[in-house]
């Protein structure tokens, strides 16, 4: 799609934030693509980049096992702006000396500008004002031609550019890209518009247009099946494809014996509110079967990863001369399932992703493979989708069966439905249910003791988790009204059998990811 529109390349050198960076591009409307750092010079220029990124990472320039890249980039004619380890990397390579800081700089640090003619023009003051580090080296002393720009107490070239006009290189030694930096926006906004020159084109209309004629040309006339799960990635994946390709589509919800309570009821009634071809199977013998007694959360995910394209094989069967499987992947589902972008370390393995067998018989077609959560919702409004389902949370492929902490069996899983039920039922009646990215309860693997009508309990614990997040890839816990959370401990405890204790969970992510498994 940069063909229609100006692109950012991002060079991905292993930070987890790497994705972010893409993100906040996305926001200035400016089309971005992340490639490996190890990605040849010939690749990049295909992108026909307006300018080029050199993320962070969790290597030292100064060591052996730093990872390999095209540096033939930094001879390239587009402006450079390296993050962190990137700009760590800039100075390595053109002449500069990294070294060892004195004291590591993690988290906030106050910079004091020093040149806002560029990359910090049109900020409120020059500072000193909030910034987000993550660095254990820094700058000892500029590249011939380099100078500083920004500094903080304990790095005196917190941020440098360079004096060639033939070559312009931009650094900072801090994380514009995370919410915890002080006009990290405006940062980027200056380099990618002001900088870089790009155009504002790219759009969820733009990429729904574009998206339209990728498939009719991928698909041809081929008959095609789409995972559908009632959530908002599968009904947006499903309702772009079938403006696509009309009848040719059949969208399939598989009951794998773990959604949440009347899920499939409630779905029935939203499926049938849409123009596409839908068929609901209950496969929930073969999913708990396969899952036994396993307790491995990342086993747990890979045998519903299996199931559901076991599922989806038999009804292409039914069906008839089915070639492709369509899916509602998104970006932060590949980044946190495998490193295929770059040394970034594998989170967790994603039912849809790294989930998969190695030899299938459908084809995949993931259409908002590239697209954050956020992107999402908007592509679902462009589409024309209800307002319910477009902002209806998250919910993940592996259902329950990641929510049941431990082994999952059918008592087990009525517990947590019966909790979780009463959870977001409460949210919503009481307006935090929009307030919030992402709520929901888990079911711990421990029981403790209770005291209910004089007698000694010794049953299960709940655990609520609510988050606010823009894009699933960062969040906070949700901060909700003590009261209200009191009101959801009572209910739980008095209308789920079984249950003695309910704990809420404060941790955000990172260090915790959103789900517990």
């Amino acid at each position: 799609m940069s063909i229609h529109h100006d692109t950012i390349v991002i060079l991905d050198f292993g930070s987890q934030y790497t994705q972010l960076i893409a993100r906040r591009i996305r926001e200035l409307k400016v089309h971005s693509v992340i490639l490996p750092a190890s990605t040849t010079l010939k690749s990049i220029r295909e992108c026909s980049p307006k300018g080029i990124i050199l993320s962070g990472g969790p290597a030292s320039v100064t060591s052996i096992g730093r990872p390999r890249w095209a540096k033939e980039v930094l001879q390239e004619e587009v402006p450079i702006l390296g993050i962190c380890y990137g700009m760590q990397l800039i100075a390595h390579y053109m002449g500069g000396r990294v070294g060892e800081a004195k004291h590591r700089e993690f988290g906030r640090s106050e910079l004091t500008v020093l040149d806002s003619s560029d990359l910090f023009k049109g900020l409120e003051k020059t500072g000193p004002f909030s910034v987000w580090m993550s660095h254990g080296d820094r700058i000892e002393k500029l590249p011939q031609g380099f100078k500083a720009i920004a500094r903080t107490g304990n790095s005196p070239i917190a941020a440098m550019k360079s004096a060639n006009h033939r070559h312009q290189f931009y650094c900072l030694q801090f994380h514009p890209e995370v919410a915890h930096t002080s006009h990290g926006k405006q940062i980027l906004n200056n380099f990618v518009h002001g900088i870089c020159g790009a155009k504002a084109t790219w759009t969820m209309g733009s990429f729904l247009h574009n998206s339209i004629n990728e498939i009719q040309g991928q698909i041809g006339r081929e008959k095609v099946i789409c995972a559908l799960s009632g959530g908002v990635d599968s009904m947006v994946a499903a309702a772009m494809t079938h403006r696509a390709i009309g009848k040719q589509l059949t969208c399939v919800f598989i009951d794998n014996g773990v959604m949440r309570k009347d899920e499939a009821k409630q779905l029935k009634k939203v499926f049938a509110s849409q123009h596409f071809h839908y068929r609901m199977v209950d496969a929930s013998p073969h999913f708990l079967k396969a899952l036994g007694k396993t307790s491995d959360p990342e086993k747990k995910r890979k045998i519903i990863g299996r199931q559901f394209i076991q599922a989806f094989d038999r009804e292409a069967k039914t069906i008839g001369k089915v070639k492709y499987l369509v899916q509602g992947t998104l970006y932060p589902d590949v980044i946190e399932s495998i490193s295929h972008k770059g040394p970034s370390a594998t989170i967790k393995t994603h039912h849809n992703v790294g989930g998969l067998p190695a030899k299938m018989k459908l084809k995949l077609i993931e259409p908002l493979r590239e697209l954050f959560k956020d992107e999402v919702r908007e592509l679902g409004k462009e589409l024309g989708l209800p307002v319910d389902m477009v902002q209806r949370h998250p919910f993940p492929g592996p259902g329950l069966a990641i929510r049941v902490l431990g082994s999952v069996s059918p008592e087990r899983l009525a517990i947590l439905r019966e909790a979780d039920s009463i959870f977001i039922d409460e949210l919503k009646s009481q307006g935090f249910y929009r307030k919030t990215w992402q709520a929901f309860a888990v079911l711990l693997p421990i029981r403790t003791v209770g005291v209910m009508g004089d007698q000694r309990t010794y049953e299960h614990v709940i655990g609520l988790r609510a988050v606010t997040s823009v894009d699933g890839m960062t969040a906070d816990w949700a901060q909700l009204p003590h009261d209200f959370l009191g009101k959801v401990s009572n209910r739980i405890i008095n209308e789920v059998k079984g249950v003695n204790r309910v704990v809420y969970d404060i941790s955000s992510k990172p260090p915790s990811t959103i789900e517990w498994e």
